[in-house]
């Protein structure tokens, strides 16, 4: 009975999940899981009836166990590889900024990261449920922190620039749609990708600054070069912000944190993906960042700043996630 129950609810679960996911291979894993279930539940049958609420006899727990410990370890497998990649998710984030100004308190971000297209799960259609998803929530201001290329490899394919650029170019929000790139678009051609993202309409800041208004009051984005492939010029960028003036930073990797000046207050970034897989009692497997778990995800507050850094989308060297899932983050800036 219990087998039974937790097999129609892990099929309710997973039709949720399709609605917003459908796949090919997410339907086949979901079969497969399914099916395993299935089968074990059938081998549970062949225990003689009489025999529950014994202690049974050492054969069948070896029998039992035999079966269980496969069993886990496909569905973790089935799940990490293709469940949890083909997810996408909302994570609205909170940041109360002490000497935010008044006016600009309430100013929504959604915050979009490491799309990789080409990557598993990461095709048009994937492009056009990342817009759709991002349009809905009705943010004031969307910001892109690059890496949109994917290399060929065993489970990703280079797709263009263009491809990616002219999807995003129908992110909508009143204040418009920026960007920075990251070290896998220049690894391949940052000139080329950047032209591709102005080409649709979106602003590309690479050490620039742009100001915004907003509710009659004018704010700063400052957009930093990324840390591993390009020259740092941190200081030099972000005093081209009027003295006084509000900024909020935006760069690929979060370990430029540190060396923010003191007067910007909030840095956006990605990069790690959250380490892509978060084990129990351990925390992310392996995070590229100089400063171990530190910057791995989610909102840092240090000396005077905050930093925000998002999971992403898409997935990087290996195509897996667990308690990891990709998502969109609409972050609220409050006094």
């Amino acid at each position: 009975m219990i087998v039974g129950e937790s097999i129609f609810r892990l099929h309710c679960r997973c039709t949720d999940l399709m609605k917003n996911d459908l796949s090919a291979p997410f339907i086949i894993a979901v079969a497969i899981l399914l099916g395993l279930l299935l089968f074990l539940f059938r081998q549970l049958l062949r225990f003689p009836r009489t025999q529950w609420g014994e202690t049974p006899v050492w054969k069948k727990r070896i029998r039992l166990t035999a079966w269980l410990i496969p069993l886990l370890l496909c569905s973790l497998a089935v799940w990490t590889v293709f469940i949890e990649p083909n997810r996408l998710i909302v994570h609205p984030q909170t940041i109360e900024i002490a000497d935010w100004p008044k006016e600009l308190s309430g100013l929504r971000i959604a915050v979009i990261s490491d799309i990789h297209t080409g990557g598993p799960f990461i095709d048009d259609k994937k492009l056009k449920r990342i817009v759709q998803m991002t349009n809905e929530l009705h943010p004031d201001l969307i910001v892109l922190l690059g890496d949109y290329m994917s290399p060929n490899s065993w489970h990703s394919h280079r797709v263009e620039p263009e491809i990616t650029a002219a999807a995003l170019k129908n992110l909508q929000a009143p204040l418009g749609t920026f960007t920075v790139l990251g070290n896998h678009d220049w690894w391949y051609n940052g000139e080329k990708v950047r032209a591709a993202f102005e080409q649709n309409g979106i602003r590309v800041l690479e050490d620039e600054v742009t100001e915004v208004t907003w509710r009659d009051r004018s704010f700063y984005l400052a957009g930093l070069a990324d840390l591993w492939t390009r020259g740092q010029h941190v200081a030099e960028t972000i005093a081209k912000v009027p003295e006084g003036a509000t900024v909020i930073a935006l760069t690929h990797n979060p370990d430029l944190f540190p060396s923010l000046p003191q007067r910007v207050p909030l840095l956006l970034a990605g990069h790690t993906h959250g380490g892509q897989v978060t084990l129990p009692f351990i925390g992310a497997a392996v995070v590229p960042s100089n400063f171990g778990h530190k910057y791995t995800a989610g909102l840092v507050f240090e000396k005077g700043h905050h930093l925000f850094v998002t999971t992403g989308i898409g997935t990087s060297i290996l195509p897996v996630r667990f308690r990891v899932p990709p998502e969109i983050a609409v972050v609220t800036v409050v006094r």
